[in-house]
């Protein structure tokens, strides 16, 4: 019997793994955008559901890490390339986009320059460098943002790739990448603020940065852009891309045997995850207020590899809950225990590689199993007999 063919729409394929995950994950964000701002600007301040100013940029924030955890799920969960200077990708975003904030100041500064920053002024630059022109267009700077740490990546991945480097290689030589672009950024000479950074921000598209309105819609503007990112992330996962880079992490002779040009396809995902890395970093700087070389500490970077192996490799929505999680902990524990935030940091990474080596999201299915033996265990403790499907005898 004759039979049409029909084509599955572009976005339709987001869905087809993991369907009800990845519209809990979206509408979770989504309800997020539009609720916290309500809340926060609707509500009074003694009310329960009212959201402080100070939280809701501390959420901004987490959502901004969120990203740029999704950013290394996307190359280590599902292409098994285990970056661990990311750090470096997020940072040089947050740096571009703090260039544009710097521009914004203007007369305002301290020394009242109308073009060169405060930080120039007092160490005796006579006119702005080269490469800070055009970052007083906030498209520009949105644009150098992504594009600066995807050239980093595609030009990094470029050798490593083709040189075939890979495993605990790769991972150093990452590390080590980030570890001297945070030496650079610590020089003076360098024209971005040395060990200060840049900071003392006053408007973004001319709206006050301390205004509780302003910090609402950046709020908002994350979680569209996670939500964003991870859509685009899942569509590439399902598609037959996908496919390929799922074989390249699982078998990469045999993928490469077969003909496919594997660095070509690290390539493009590695590009792809600096720049959302870069978004990240980019979305991140309005919201904390500064931008510093210690952005490029490779502890960062390893930090960010915790977060996703905590929530789950390779599910894309374990990589949000992990920075989630880890990241709501440490802004607890580092007020409660501050000496003791990283030994349990370490204590937690130790603890999830022995007995959840999948993470929170990859244990969930054996939950229910787990709850049930911990049940027969205490009934067998007790002297009761355990549970069993029929009566006992």
């Amino acid at each position: 019997m004759a039979h049409s063919m029909t084509r599955t729409p572009l976005f339709a394929t987001i869905l087809l793994r993991s369907p009800k995950a990845a519209l809990l994950t979206v509408g979770l964000l989504v309800a997020a955008a539009i609720l916290v701002p309500l809340s926060n600007q609707l509500l009074p301040a003694g009310s329960f559901f009212h959201v402080p100013t100070y939280v809701v940029s501390l959420l901004g924030k987490y959502l901004c890490y969120a990203l740029l955890a999704l950013s290394v799920d996307l190359i280590w969960g599902y292409c098994g390339i285990l970056s661990l200077g990311h750090g470096a990708f997020f940072a040089l975003g947050g740096y571009a986009m703090g260039m544009h904030l710097m521009r914004q100041i203007g007369p305002r500064g301290v020394y009242r320059d109308p073009i060169l920053p405060d930080f120039m002024v007092f160490l005796n630059w006579k006119e702005l460098p080269w490469y800070w022109h055009g970052f007083d267009s906030f498209p520009f700077a949105l644009l150098m943002a992504m594009l600066v740490p995807g050239l980093l990546a595609f030009v990094f991945g470029w050798f490593a790739f083709r040189s075939r480097v890979t495993g605990v290689y790769l991972s150093i030589i990452t590390q080590a990448m980030t570890f001297a672009l945070l030496l650079a950024f610590f020089r003076n000479d360098m024209g971005f603020g040395g060990n200060n950074g840049l900071t003392d921000f006053k408007e973004l598209l001319g709206f006050n940065l301390q205004a509780s309105s302003t910090r609402v819609a950046l709020f908002s503007i994350s979680a569209l852009a996670l939500a964003g990112a991870y859509l685009l992330c899942r569509w590439i996962i399902a598609s037959r891309l996908g496919r390929v880079l799922i074989a390249i992490r699982d078998a990469e002779s045999r993928v490469r045997f077969l003909g496919y040009k594997v660095e070509f396809y690290k390539l493009f995902v590695f590009t792809l995850s600096g720049m959302l890395a870069g978004l990240a970093g980019a979305l991140y700087v309005p919201q904390v207020g500064i931008i510093n070389p210690s952005e490029f500490s490779p502890a960062n970077s390893i930090e960010v590899v915790i977060w996703v192996a905590v929530g789950g490799r390779g599910s894309l929505h374990g990589a949000i809950l992990g920075a989630l999680l880890v990241n709501f902990g440490k802004s607890y524990f580092t007020s409660a225990l501050p000496d003791a935030w990283l030994y349990m940091l370490g204590a937690l990474f130790i603890a999830v590689t022995l007995f959840l080596p999948k993470g929170i999201i990859g244990a969930m299915p054996n939950f229910p199993g787990m709850a049930k033996g911990w049940r027969s265990l205490r009934q067998s403790s007790a002297g009761a007999p355990p549970e069993r499907g029929g009566r006992s005898p």
